[in-house]
């Protein structure tokens, strides 16, 4: 048997999601049972997961942890899924709750630390009771931060020494807490911080809230924690691990970064291929392959029909599938409207997002009727049909830790137009003459800069054979989830070799 890793997060696809977590915390531990591990996934047990068609089954086992002064049970159970086992951690004055981590109206859960502290302890606990004898422990976002302080600060020697239990039971203690840990950080920007006046529920060690540990700027940083305390930290793409060591896109914790930059390393997210993939997609009018490309006219016609576009199918078709937030770029999207429109395109936006930034592009669209069209909404179905049939896919992203868009463009030969920061930077191949690209990049945050490479592209657009090697080209790229899999493997190895040194 492979590597036993102990898979922990806040979210998975199908059971409870909220963004892209829940698509790698789902993707990547079937890929690594692919490649001969044995995954256990933890999540927490949220009351509306028992309302889905998956089978809920008690694992048998009941575990305690301290938070503060008090006790705190945890009942432990098993989801019937295909792929690695998935453990609930069913904890109902924490989970019983409408949504993950707050609601729209008043933000984060005032309680999320305790919450997320009583369930990285837990997972642990459980660990021990269902004696599964892990190898690495994989901790993904601020939700999971603690755990790798909670292995060396909770169950040390000298803490497990201490207790009232069995030899036996003292010997699965003594195991668990030589499991070194990989924290990945999936967007830097959300840390998990609360007041310093809340470390002791955590029941940790006081020398643990300094400058090194889980302080930062005066508070409990619960990202940090799992930074500091992992043997090794990662990310979702190589360029992001690097932008997060600079100032511009640290978050004020680039100096820690670059202090543990040895141990820091980026591995790009892969693609469900058998969920995003022309070839087999469900979702869209027509099929299409590398071999036979007249289903994506076809599915282009019907793009244009469904957003209510009066533009020509010659016409080249821009499309945008995200979050309308700065983040995303739509500040200098918005400032470069009116530009984009004379480049003679068409232009579909689905996604929600920040109410300023929706309003901005309904009125650009009513400037522009039958040119460009906005759908405010989150509809997997039309996510399908603007990937399959639109020409061009623009997505520029002020910081893109990995992004996923532009490797569904890829697959479905609509080229993309990225800015050249974080995964977009490390999985487009940019146009020059001469060069195997992919898509177009610019580098500078700026309308202007985003205009100049989408009339790049609108002008090569209209050399077909050139447009068309670009599109097999593109449509060749494999960001399969085995290729990240092997690395992270690789990685687990790193950490499992510098304890056992």
């Amino acid at each position: 048997m492979g590597m036993r890793v102990i898979y922990v997060a806040s979210e998975m696809k199908p059971l409870a999601q909220t963004g892209g977590l829940g698509d790698v915390a789902r993707a990547l531990p079937l890929a690594l049972e692919a490649e001969g591990c044995k995954v256990s996934v933890f999540l927490p047990f949220y009351s509306f997961i028992e309302t889905s068609d998956i089978e809920i089954k008690a694992a048998g086992v009941t575990v305690k942890v301290p938070i503060g002064a008090r006790e705190v049970s945890a009942v432990i159970y098993k989801a019937d899924i295909a792929g690695p086992d998935v453990y609930l951690v069913k904890i109902d004055e924490y989970f019983d709750r409408s949504h993950l981590y707050g609601t729209p109206e008043l933000g984060g859960y005032f309680d999320n630390l305790e919450r997320y502290a009583a369930f990285s302890r837990a997972v642990i606990e459980a660990v021990v009771a269902l004696d599964l004898k892990p190898d690495i422990f994989h901790c993904n976002d601020w939700q999971t931060g603690l755990l790798p302080i909670y292995l060396k600060d909770s169950y040390t020697l000298e803490a497990i020494e201490a207790l009232d239990i069995t030899e036996k039971k003292k010997k699965k203690y003594r195991e668990v807490s030589a499991v070194p840990t990989l924290f990945t950080i999936h967007n830097l920007a959300y840390q998990g911080t609360f007041e310093d006046r809340l470390f002791e529920t955590l029941n940790l060690s006081g020398h643990h809230f300094t400058h090194e540990g889980i302080e930062c700027y005066g508070q409990i940083n619960m990202l940090k924690a799992g930074g500091a305390f992992a043997d090794i930290i990662t990310t979702v793409s190589e360029t992001y691990s690097r932008e997060i060591q600079t100032p511009e896109y640290g978050h004020r914790l680039d100096g820690f970064l670059r202090f543990r930059r040895a141990d820091l390393f980026g591995v790009v997210n892969g693609a469900d291929y058998t969920d995003w993939n022309p070839e087999v997609d469900e979702l869209i009018p027509s099929k299409y392959s590398p071999q036979d490309m007249s289903g994506k006219l076809q599915c282009k016609k019907a793009l244009i029909e469904e957003f209510g576009l009066r533009v020509r199918l010659t016409t080249p078709v821009v499309g945008m599938v995200s979050r309308l937030a700065a983040q995303k770029g739509f500040d200098i999207v918005a400032e470069a409207i009116d530009k984009i429109m004379r480049l003679g395109v068409g232009m579909v936006v689905l996604g929600e997002g920040e109410t300023k930034f929706r309003r901005l592009m309904e009125a650009h669209a009513a400037k522009h009727p039958g040119r460009l069209s906005v759908n405010v909404s989150f509809d997997n179905r039309l996510a399908h049909l603007v990937e399959a049939g639109s020409d061009i896919f623009l997505m520029p992203s002020h910081y893109e830790p990995c992004g996923l868009n532009q490797i569904y463009s890829l697959k479905y030969g609509t080229i993309p137009v990225v800015r050249a920061t974080g995964g977009l930077e490390d999985t487009v191949k940019g146009y020059a003459p001469g060069v195997a690209s992919t898509g177009f990049k610019f580098k500078e945050y700026a309308p202007k800069a985003l205009v100049v490479k989408l009339r790049q592209a609108v002008a090569l657009y209209k050399q077909k054979e050139e447009w068309a090697a670009m599109v097999e080209r593109a449509m060749a790229e494999d960001f399969s989830w085995s290729r990240s899999a092997k690395k992270y493997i690789e990685l687990y190895s790193v950490a499992i070799g510098r304890r056992s040194i």
